[in-house]
C-alpha cells in the first residue's frame, strides 16, 4: 500500500486547479466588425460613448498603428492563420473574395488547444462561405480547432441564422440582441473553464449593418443607432472584465479588443466618415478613406491591449503591428510555437506587449493586399501606393469600387511615397524628393509578390493544399468575373 502513495498523491494534484500565476495565460479577443478607427472614445470619437474601453486603455496600451485587412473574409482568414489571405489555401484550391478556409490551414486555436486550452467562438465567422445558409459545416469553427461555437456563417446583411456547436438553434436572430447574446456565452464559457487556460474568440455581428441594439441602448447615444450599438459593445466589453474580476483571473489574461477593417463608408451618406446620427457607418477620423481601401482609414484599427501586471499603463505603441501577429505571438505566451511547417507573416510581438521596443521594429515590412492584388508596401513611416490604373481589369466587378469616394479609388501612374507621420491622412505624395525610398520600397513589394503573389502570378509560398496537376500561374479566383451584360 506505501508503495501506491506517491501514485495517489500525483493524481490528486492532477485534478486540483492550477494557480492562475502558475499555467499559460488566458486570452479573449474582441474582434469588432467595420469599426472605425476614431469611433472610440480614446481614440478620438466625439460622440460615441465607451467609458469601458477608455478605462482599459488607461490601464493598458493603445496600439496606433495596428493592421486589419481591407474587408471582413480577409481579416478573418488574418486573424485565424497568421497570414496574408492571399498565401493561405482555400478548399478546392481556388481562391474566394472571402476565403474559404482549408482543413489544412493551422488556426490560432488549433495551436493552443494543442497546449491544452479550451478554445470558444462567439459571433460571426466568415470562413466556410460568405453566406448565412449556404455554407460548408466541414469548415465551421468546431472543426478548426475551436470547442465551443456560439454564432453565425456570416454576415448580418440580411437574416441572421444561430448555430451552437453545428446545430441551427434559430434561424432569424432580431439584430437588436446579438452584442448581448453572444457576450453571455463568454461569460458561460469563461465560468465553466476558468480552473485552465482558455482562448475566448468574439468576432461580434455588430457594428456591420444591418445594425441592432438591445432595449438598454437603443436610442440613447448621440451617434444614432451606430452609436447605440458601439456603446453596448463597450458596456459588453465591460462585463467581461467583471466576470475576470469576479473570477481572479486579472493576473492572467490578456484582453485585445480591435477591429476587421475600417468603417463602412457606404453607409454614411455621400460615402464620407461617419457623423451624422442617421449614418449607419463608421469614421476613420483623420485617416483617408475607409473599408474596401487600402489607404489607412481602410485597414489601420483601434486597437487596446490590456494586462494588468504584464502589459504597462497608459502606454502607446506606434509601431506596425497586426492581426497577423497575434498567432505567434500568443503561441509564444503559452509556451508553444507557430506552424514551423509553413510560412508564417506574423510575428512575435511579446516584447511590445510588455511595453519594450527592440531596435529592428522599425525595419519591419507590411504589405498592403486588395483582393488579390498587392497595392501598397510600410515601412518605418514610409508607405508607397504601387502604380495602377484607375480600374483595374483583375478585379472583376471591383474595378468599379461603390464602396469608397471617387477621389480615393483613381489609381496611381507613379509610386505615390507618403510619410505617414507628416501625413497621415495620406494627400500628398513626396516619392520625387526621395527617390531612394522608393526604389527600396519598389523592391520590398516585388519580393513579397515573389513569395506571397499578386493579382499576374502566384507566389513562391502561396498553398494549394488539394492535389494539382499543375501549379496555377495566376491566383485562381472564381468569385472576381465581370457581371455579364443583359442581353
Amino acid at each position: 500500500m506505501l508503495s501506491k502513495f506517491p501514485a495517489l498523491l500525483l493524481l490528486l494534484f492532477a485534478v486540483l486547479p492550477i494557480k492562475a500565476a502558475e499555467r499559460p495565460p488566458n486570452f479573449v479577443v474582441i474582434f469588432v466588425d467595420d469599426l472605425g478607427y476614431a469611433d472610440v472614445g480614446c481614440f478620438g470619437s466625439p460622440d460615441i460613448r465607451t467609458p469601458q474601453l477608455d478605462a482599459l486603455a488607461g490601464e493598458g496600451m493603445r496600439f496606433t498603428h495596428f493592421y486589419a485587412q481591407h474587408i471582413c473574409g480577409p481579416s478573418r482568414a488574418a486573424i485565424m492563420t497568421g497570414c496574408h489571405p492571399l498565401r493561405v489555401a482555400e478548399k478546392g484550391n481556388v481562391k474566394n473574395l472571402h476565403p474559404v478556409l482549408h482543413s489544412d490551414e493551422i488556426t490560432i486555436a488549433e495551436v493552443l488547444k494543442g497546449k491544452g486550452y479550451a478554445t470558444g467562438c462567439f459571433g460571426k465567422w466568415d470562413l466556410a462561405g460568405h453566406s448565412p445558409t449556404s455554407f460548408d459545416p466541414a469548415l465551421m469553427p468546431n472543426a478548426q480547432g475551436f470547442d465551443s461555437f456560439f454564432g453565425t456563417p456570416s454576415s448580418n446583411d440580411s437574416n441572421v441564422p444561430l448555430l451552437r456547436n453545428g446545430k441551427f438553434i434559430e434561424k432569424k436572430a432580431p439584430h437588436g440582441t446579438l452584442t448581448k447574446r453572444y457576450t453571455d456565452e463568454v461569460l458561460d464559457f469563461i465560468e465553466e473553464h476558468h480552473t485552465a487556460p482558455f482562448f475566448a474568440y468574439v468576432p461580434y455581428s455588430m457594428v456591420h449593418t444591418k445594425l441592432g441594439a438591445s432595449a438598454d441602448f437603443k436610442g440613447k447615444s448621440p451617434r444614432g443607432l451606430y452609436g447605440d450599438a458601439m456603446e453596448e459593445i463597450d458596456f459588453s466589453c465591460g462585463r467581461i472584465i467583471e466576470k475576470l474580476k469576479e473570477l481572479k483571473l486579472v493576473e492572467n489574461t490578456y484582453f485585445l479588443f480591435t477591429s476587421d477593417n475600417g468603417p463602412w463608408l457606404i453607409r454614411n451618406k455621400s460615402r464620407t466618415d461617419g457623423h451624422l446620427p442617421k449614418d449607419h457607418g463608421g469614421s476613420a477620423g483623420a485617416l483617408r478613406s475607409g473599408k474596401v481601401s487600402t489607404w489607412e482609414g481602410g485597414v489601420r484599427v483601434p486597437t487596446i491591449l490590456w494586462a494588468p501586471g504584464r502589459v504597462p499603463a497608459g502606454t502607446e505603441c506606434d509601431k506596425v503591428t497586426a492581426t497577423i501577429d497575434l498567432l505567434p505571438t500568443f503561441a509564444k505566451l503559452a509556451g508553444t510555437e507557430a506552424p514551423q511547417d509553413r510560412v508564417i507573416d506574423g510575428v512575435d510581438i511579446g516584447h511590445l506587449f510588455a511595453g519594450e521596443s527592440r531596435a529592428g521594429d522599425d525595419a519591419r515590412v507590411f504589405h498592403y493586399y486588395f483582393i488579390n492584388s498587392l497595392q501598397a508596401v510600410r515601412q518605418g513611416k514610409w508607405k508607397l501606393h504601387l502604380p495602377r490604373p484607375a480600374n483595374p481589369s483583375w478585379l472583376g466587378q471591383f474595378a468599379n469600387n461603390r464602396h469608397i469616394a471617387n477621389a480615393d479609388w483613381q489609381g496611381f501612374a507613379e509610386p505615390f511615397l507618403v510619410n505617414l507621420e507628416a501625413d497621415p491622412s495620406e494627400t500628398r505624395s513626396v516619392a520625387k524628393q526621395h527617390p531612394e525610398v522608393v526604389a527600396r520600397l519598389m523592391a520590398l513589394a516585388e519580393a513579397a509578390r515573389a513569395d506571397i503573389g499578386d493579382h499576374d502570378r502566384v507566389g513562391k509560398n502561396m498553398r494549394f493544399f488539394d492535389p494539382l496537376e499543375t501549379r496555377p500561374t495566376k491566383p485562381p479566383f472564381i468569385k472576381l468575373q465581370g457581371r455579364k451584360k443583359k442581353k
